[in-house]
């Protein structure tokens, strides 16, 4: 196996002589000065780890779905504007898949492919909304959509049976469908700097629900199944439109709950 490692090494361009390189399997270039990438690159069917992190990377080739054998991609912190549709077309993409810090404004239906994926971050994007292909991510463990511009989200998550963590942070949510409420192996959700004003009922069924952020949103009330969740360790009200903490805010602090108001 070859390891080629050139990361923060000042470069404007991947060295032409790697493409000489036989059964590349890990190449990483973070934090370098990368505006494109060479089409020799594409030739590394075996390559299982790419790391472009932290370049000025503007566009990405569709060959990228020759890497079949990748099972980890990281193209965040980049220039971003856009992704081709072919990169749902990796087969063997399973662990993480990072587009942090770009300037997407959408993302391709195509992603929904990935059935395998356990961890996707697409946070710090302009991202208004998302395909309803994505509840196909039926591995997905982790899904980070922070800092966007989302306004809903697609009733087809409440399919992401296996998720664990969910976070919403700082976008326009004004409503959440009912359908999350089948995330019953959730453990952290974020909603904090949004917009909302109320939560389905279903979301008493989240049994496994371990930390609730709902600070800087529109919540008059606070719905009060919530003190039945029965793992509940944190819940943060702060800086809604609450004038006073929920009666049943003592039962949940006396089971070990911290409650912030």
């Amino acid at each position: 196996m070859h390891h080629v490692d050139l990361d923060n090494s000042g470069l404007a361009e991947l060295p032409p002589e790697i493409g000489d390189v036989d059964e590349v399997q890990v190449l990483t270039a973070w934090r370098n000065h990368l505006t494109s990438l060479p089409d020799w690159l594409w030739r590394f069917t075996e390559l299982q780890f790419l790391n472009l992190g932290e370049n000025q990377i503007r566009e990405i080739s569709g060959d990228i779905s020759r890497l079949v054998n990748l099972h980890t991609l990281d193209l965040g912190h980049n220039a971003l504007t856009s992704l081709p549709d072919l990169l749902g077309d990796l087969p063997n993409l399973t662990r993480y898949l990072y587009l942090s810090n770009n300037r997407l404004s959408a993302v391709p239906a195509s992603l929904g492919r990935l059935a395998g994926l356990a961890y996707l971050n697409i946070s710090d994007n302009r991202i208004t909304s998302l395909p309803d292909s994505f509840g196909s991510l039926a591995a997905l463990r982790e899904l980070r959509l922070y800092n966007n511009q989302l306004t809903a989200v697609p009733e087809s998550f409440g399919r992401l049976t296996q998720l664990r963590e969910l976070h919403l942070r700082d976008n326009r949510i004004t409503h959440l469908p009912t359908e999350l409420g089948g995330l019953d192996n959730l453990r952290i959700l974020d909603l904090r700097k949004n917009a909302l004003s109320q939560l389905p009922s279903s979301f008493a069924r989240l049994t496994r629900l371990a930390y609730l952020d709902l600070r800087a949103n529109r919540f008059a009330r606070v719905p009060e199944f919530l003190a039945q969740l029965p793992r509940l360790e944190k819940l943060d009200l702060r800086w809604n439109n609450l004038k006073s903490p929920p009666t049943w805010v003592e039962d949940l602090e006396k089971r070990g709950c911290t409650v912030l108001f």
